[in-house]
């Protein structure tokens, strides 16, 4: 038996196959269908709160586990939509972390989701989507979510090439999903994000995220009874999320920043930029401060491990940190300039455990 393990980018390669779009590949299994498939994705629903939490909710007793996918590296929405959208791993689309420095530029952070209009989408994220591939070989494609999100920097560059229908609150995007499945052959793609924002605010297991769950409930099993007959409706996420118990605030009573020029990525997967000519001094450092707490790798240990995936471009490796830094267990590296922001946060994901990882992918 195969030890490979399957993530987003071939989750949506299959589906498109299954719609007979071009240059794509069934790796999943998953076979022909109707003309409609339908998948939404809730941000944040990892397999661990699946199965710690489902048997509270009927619908996810009612939809069939498929099979458990990994993201890839970083566990974080930006990468993992990215890969989703472009049907190939962060290495080749480039979208390698919540924020990356811009390179060429006056040492700023691009923060993939809020985006910045001196950057281009296109030029950014040059890899065809498989939703413009699609719609190229003849396949209705719609992106439902919500209306914020429609033309956003990350949205060209991640996720273009859809009809995007702009839908706030569960039943206008029901409506919209629906709708949208009536042309054949057709792919709906459909996004939620109440429960990773309330794993971030409050916690995995909280009162607030069991109410978000009991949200998606709810969407997921609306969706599944109002589209047309013979649509296959998949859910699946980018990433689960950990509560945090522990955190290191760099350079509070350390001097891991003593040749820092940039921090980026996030809490639990840091991309740290650092003064030319110290790297391979500050590498060691870190690794020596951080011997057990967290997973500390050079650029190039990083791109030579396959971290980021096989193929590594070189926009990729001109945006990558200089060191990846790696949190274990449940702990947070705290960006000094962003305390109150990061630290006032319980949930967090980009890590490599297997609760940020592993995402469930099911079939209603």
């Amino acid at each position: 038996m195969s030890n490979k393990t399957f993530g987003l980018a071939d989750l949506t390669n299959s589906i498109f196959n299954s719609l007979s779009v071009s240059q794509t590949t069934d790796t999943l299994g998953i076979g022909q269908q109707e003309q409609r498939e339908c998948l939404i994705l809730i941000d944040g629903l990892g397999q661990d709160a699946v199965d710690r939490y489902g048997d509270e909710f009927e619908i996810f007793s009612e939809l069939k586990q498929v099979k458990n996918l990994s993201a890839n590296f970083p566990s974080t929405t930006a990468t993992s939509l990215s890969t989703l959208g472009t049907g190939v791993l962060p290495g080749v689309h480039g979208m390698l972390g919540y924020t990356v420095r811009v390179p060429r530029s006056d040492n700023r952070l691009l923060n993939a989701l809020k985006w910045d209009e001196r950057v281009d989408p296109v030029m950014w994220q040059k890899v065809p989507t498989l939703f413009q591939r699609a719609v190229a070989d003849g396949v209705s494609v719609t992106h439902v979510a919500a209306k914020r999100y429609e033309g956003s920097g990350f949205t060209q560059a991640a996720l273009r090439g859809a009809k995007y229908v702009g839908a706030n609150g569960i039943d206008e995007m029901v409506l919209a999903v629906a709708l949208a499945l009536k042309a054949q052959p057709s792919f709906v793609y459909t996004y939620l994000n109440t429960l990773d924002s309330a794993g971030h605010s409050d916690g995995v297991g909280s009162d607030k995220w069991l109410n978000a769950l009991s949200q998606v409930s709810e969407f997921i099993s609306k969706v599944k009874s109002s589209v047309p007959a013979g649509t296959r409706v998949w859910v699946t996420s980018d990433h689960g999320m950990v509560n945090s118990t522990q955190q290191l605030i760099l350079g509070q009573d350390n001097d891991l920043l003593k040749n820092v020029t940039l921090i980026g990525g996030e809490p639990r997967a840091r991309h740290i930029y650092i003064k030319e000519g110290a790297e391979s001094e500050t590498i060691s450092q870190w690794q020596e401060q951080l011997a057990g707490r967290a997973q500390v790798l050079s650029k190039e240990s990083a791109i030579s491990s396959g971290l980021f995936g096989e193929v590594v471009s070189q926009d990729s490796t001109e945006r990558m940190g200089d060191l990846i830094a790696i949190a274990q267990n449940d702990l947070i590296l705290i960006d000094p300039d962003r305390i109150r922001e990061e630290s006032s946060m319980v949930g967090h994901h980009g890590g490599v455990t297997n609760t940020e990882v592993e995402i469930p992918l099911l079939l209603g």
